[in-house]
């Protein structure tokens, strides 16, 4: 909302961000205070490329994927679409993204309850289906108010699934280091790759219509959430720590 304000009123561009520059430099060190202390693990455990051969890390990292980019689509693309694919003023554009950015903010707030009250898997297929929804409105909605509630929606699918992701490759603290590096290098190849490939879709067939690929990516999140992300057991002996608990290999 702030940011819409701020192109309506002609701010400039180098004032806005300086100020966030400054409100930056001050909250981060402040709040990085509370964050939890390191906990110390097995000194055995294994470490190199074996993550790699890990099936369910594998799919983890092809379910971040579908969800960074659906994310980092949003946050790259959104006003651009709107202003040039739909014709709204650039004010009306970031007010779009403000909706989109809310409701990321209301999901990982929320997220936490859903998560306890109904399982890992099915949230996250159902937000996944959300996120499709909302991204094929915002493409084919025949108003602007439509679209922004895609917007909402979009963002509300796409809320989860990076965060979950990262928690479900950390469930064992032997083996976290190897399978969240693994998952965040496959799921950040979206923002290296997702990007251009968006952008150069839109030479051909538009922005606002490349987005389709993003309620596609939404699709193939879901078909994946309960291999990557469902929940494994957490009690017997079969679920101990240890380096040499076997795992799924491709």
């Amino acid at each position: 909302m702030a940011g819409a304000a701020l192109v309506a009123l002609d701010v400039p561009f180098a004032a806005h961000l300086s100020v966030i520059a400054v409100v930056v430099a001050i909250a981060v060190p402040a709040f990085a205070r509370g964050f939890l202390p390191d906990i110390r693990v097995d000194k055995q455990a294994r470490t190199g490329f074996a993550a790699w051969r890990e099936r369910r890390t594998l799919l983890i990292g092809l379910f971040v994927l579908a969800f960074t980019l659906a994310e980092g689509a949003g946050n790259d693309w959104i006003v651009i679409a709107a202003v040039d694919g739909r014709h709204t003023s650039a004010a009306l554009g970031t007010l779009a993204f403000a909706a989109f950015l809310a409701a990321m903010t209301i999901g990982r707030w929320c997220g936490p309850w859903l998560l306890h009250r109904y399982g890992r898997a099915a949230v996250l297929r159902v937000l996944a289906l959300t996120g499709l929804a909302g991204a094929a409105l915002f493409v084919f909605a025949p108003t602007l108010p439509l679209a922004v509630a895609g917007t909402v929606l979009w963002d509300l699918g796409a809320a989860l699934g990076f965060p979950v992701g990262m928690s479900a490759a950390a469930e064992d603290p032997e083996l976290a280091a190897g399978r969240v590096s693994v998952v965040a290098s496959i799921g950040y190849c979206a923002f290296l790759a997702g990007r251009p490939l968006l952008g150069l879709l839109g030479d051909r067939v538009t922005v606002l219509r490349a987005l389709t690929a993003i309620a596609v990516l939404f699709g193939f999140a879901a078909l994946l959430a309960g291999s990557a992300v469902g929940e494994r057991p957490t009690t017997g002996p079969s679920v101990r720590t240890s380096p040499h608990r076997p795992v799924d290999r491709v």
